[in-house]
């Protein structure tokens, strides 16, 4: 049984560079797998196509896959962002107990029914965006009971949404408030429960903060030594701040991603480019934090790194839903050019995941494209902050 969907212009991003246009393209579908992609005069003739839907020659792209927020947590922190426009850095708040800690403080207090619905809302957002993959961590519980229920969320959303999400715990996201002065038994705690929270289906990787206000290199090797011994991949938020090693760390390990970036040596980039781990770029938390440093783009593209972009959505330093807007920052701030934001929020970001079935229109692939109303893909990351009014079809389906 195969459905055709025809009349469209396809960006497939088949192949390592270009945008692989096909101009009055056609996609045959069975299942939830693209079984041919072409041109519309090249369809089999021998194809048994039982459904056929016009596209009106919309531009169909892959589904975007964000590879980086935060979707689950209580309250919001506009406050903070005030005070940075006063002069207080994002370091200066978290040491006198904000970031992360007053969202922990907001998670901790609100119901699971609550999460749920606060974060199906933002994942329905990222959905009529253009989203059809989402990774979503944990990291605002920093307890057994609160991780596991954030988690649980995640999982929840998974299985009554149509879109793909991937859990991560990100336990290891900073000190909480009763284990003050005691980051060496907190990592302690966070090892005894991945075993846990594994035991239970909750994660499908592991993630780390290793940064000045956050954990130490030892520290964080202690973490991805647990995750190791369940099998679990590893990422990490790196380099940030400050330049910490993280990422040859994380490297070390095989890491599927290293996030953020900033500050990544010369020997990181190496250390990344050995170990096939995917640089995810997130320009939100950049241009939120007005943070001066760029990450080393131009070695990463020389070094041939993946790069990945993502919305990074979280309420301290990237509170954005929009996958467009990422688009446009990270050629305007970064200068990736359209075709590598576009790489970056799709078989990138997909790679970012250890997800290889998606990202791409090529026979094989999943199903899970978008069909824009516009002509060309360069356009996606040139409209400033204008809704998409997008089609998304997920495993073959609109949705």
């Amino acid at each position: 049984m195969l459905t055709l969907y025809r009349n469209a212009r396809l960006c497939t991003l088949a192949g390592k560079q270009g945008w692989g246009l096909i101009d009055d393209g056609a996609l045959l579908v069975r299942g939830q797998t693209l079984h041919w992609v072409g041109p519309t005069a090249d369809i089999p003739t021998d194809a048994p196509i039982t459904a056929e839907h016009d596209l009106h020659g919309a531009l169909v792209t892959p589904g975007l896959v964000d590879c980086h927020t935060h979707l689950v947590y209580g309250g919001q922190r506009a406050d903070e962002f005030e005070q940075r426009l006063q002069g207080a850095s994002y370091e200066d708040i978290a040491r006198a107990g904000g970031g992360i800690r007053a969202t922990v403080r907001a998670t901790r207090a609100a119901s699971a029914a609550q999460l749920f619905a606060d974060a199906h809302n933002r994942a329905l957002t990222l959905l009529r965006n253009g989203v059809t993959t989402v990774e979503i961590k944990s990291g605002y519980g920093l307890s057994l009971e609160h991780e596991a229920r954030c988690l649980r969320v995640a999982r929840q959303l998974g299985a009554e949404l149509p879109l793909t999400v991937r859990a991560t715990c990100l336990s290891a996201h900073t000190l909480p408030p009763e284990f003050e002065g005691r980051a060496d038994d907190y990592i302690d705690a966070v090892c005894a429960w991945l075993p846990q929270l594994q035991a239970e289906g909750l994660m499908d990787a592991v993630d780390a903060f290793c940064e000045r206000i956050a954990f130490t290199p030892a520290q964080t090797r202690r973490v991805f030594d647990a995750a190791r011994a369940l099998g679990l991949p590893v990422k990490l938020h790196a380099e940030q701040l400050s330049d910490q090693g993280g990422a040859e760390l994380a490297a070390s390990y095989g890491a599927l991603s290293c996030d953020h970036l900033e500050y990544l040596s010369a020997q990181g980039i190496a250390a990344m480019r050995r170990a096939g781990s995917v640089a995810v770029l997130l320009p939100g938390a950049f241009y939120f934090l007005r943070e001066t440093r760029l990450p080393p783009v131009a070695a990463l593209r020389e070094a041939g790194v993946p790069m990945a972009l993502a919305t990074d959505h979280n309420p301290g330093s990237s509170p954005t839903l929009s996958p467009l807007l990422m688009l446009n920052m990270a050629c305007t701030l970064f200068r990736l050019t359209p075709e590598e934001a576009l790489r970056g929020f799709t078989v990138n970001g997909a790679r970012a995941l250890g997800l290889h079935d998606r990202g791409q229109l090529v026979a094989q692939q999943r199903a899970d494209f978008v069909a824009w109303p516009l002509g060309h893909p360069n356009t996606l990351s040139y409209w400033l902050g204008q809704h998409p009014n997008c089609r998304v079809f997920i495993g073959g389906k609109e949705v």
